[in-house]
């Protein structure tokens, strides 16, 4: 070959690559992640999305491009980042982190699939029409722990039978939040117990919930199921201590970080099964046909360290139904 056709030839090559390469990457599928988030909140949680996605046969920026818009604990925020997402043309919509990102996410497409992730009854907030076959554009996974708020208050009064006054704290900005407030005053009722419930939605908020508590003197506390409040985790359960205020969780990571009890669904493997299914609508599959994931397991854990730390006796029949017992 002579050396000029050998020059045009490379040159050819150089310029032909760079340009497959962007048509490869412009024809991936894109993903949208709308969170009511910080990024740096549970990033186990985005990590097990990522996970569910790699089992249905994708992986980010390998052969699917990951768009994350988060909202800093700002809910205001939410719309406009999910718009945003329409404006990006996603595939699809993965609604994490509550739901005000279902909701957002709802009011920005009727078209582009949806896959929530939420505590709530999906039926009961809006988001689909029916578990086993949701119609139009949404469906997802939920693991239901709005309604085991009575649960957990009776996981407490096993614990501290004479508590004259427990603790509830919510997140007045997560819809689900009524629904465990009237599951939470419903189940005191039955048990006798007075039900103080308190909000916070900041972190200057939740500080101020437990000045309230140590003036009410709250034998106990139960945390509401909220994205928001667990990832305040570390926050709480060093206030929780310093008051030694018995606390109940609704997930076991934080009572693996030294809270007292928790009694919950695995929230992480709920976004991973959401990562599942967002693969499954990239394969073809129609949201509409797809049945709301339900989770059925509920696990209690029970921290004893933390337990001799707060000067609590827990009943021998208590930690011998609890799942795991961290000693």
């Amino acid at each position: 070959m002579r050396r000029r056709e050998f020059i045009r030839l490379s040159s050819y090559t150089v310029v032909a690559w760079p340009l497959a390469a962007r048509a490869q990457l412009a024809a991936m599928p894109v993903i949208g992640f709308l969170n009511s988030l910080r990024e740096s909140d549970r990033p186990n949680l985005q990590a097990a999305f990522r996970r569910g996605l790699s089992e249905a046969g994708y992986v980010d920026g390998k052969n699917v491009t990951i768009e994350y818009r988060y909202a800093e604990n700002q809910h205001n925020r939410l719309p406009a980042l999910a718009a945003d997402l329409i404006r990006r043309k996603v595939a699809v919509i993965a609604a994490t982190g509550g739901g005000a990102s279902i909701l957002a996410a709802k009011a920005a497409t009727k078209t582009v699939p949806i896959v929530f992730t939420t505590g709530g009854d999906a039926i009961q907030q809006g988001y689909v029409a029916s578990l086993n076959r949701p119609g139009g554009n949404v469906t997802g996974v939920s693991w239901f722990s709005n309604l085991i708020t009575g649960k957990g208050l009776g996981l407490l009064h096993e614990l501290l039978p004479n508590a004259a006054v427990i603790a509830m704290l919510l997140n007045p900005e997560l819809p689900e939040s009524a629904r465990m407030q009237s599951e939470g005053h419903e189940a005191a009722r039955k048990l006798g117990q007075q039900l103080l419930v308190l909000y916070a939605s900041s972190a200057h908020e939740i500080d101020a919930a437990f000045a309230t508590m140590r003036e009410r003197h709250a034998g106990a506390l139960l945390i509401g199921a909220d994205p928001f409040l667990s990832s305040r985790a570390q926050q709480i359960v060093a206030l929780a201590a310093r008051d030694a205020i018995p606390t109940l969780y609704s997930n076991r990571d934080t009572v693996e970080e030294g809270g007292l009890m928790s009694y919950g669904n695995d929230v992480a493997d709920g976004y991973r099964r959401a990562g599942v299914y967002v693969g499954r609508i990239l394969n073809g599959a129609s949201p509409a046909d797809l049945p709301v994931d339900q989770a059925t397991k509920f696990e209690f854990v029970i921290n004893l360290k933390t337990a001799k730390t707060l000067r609590v006796d827990v009943p021998p029949g208590l930690s011998a139904r609890a799942d795991d017992v961290i000693e």
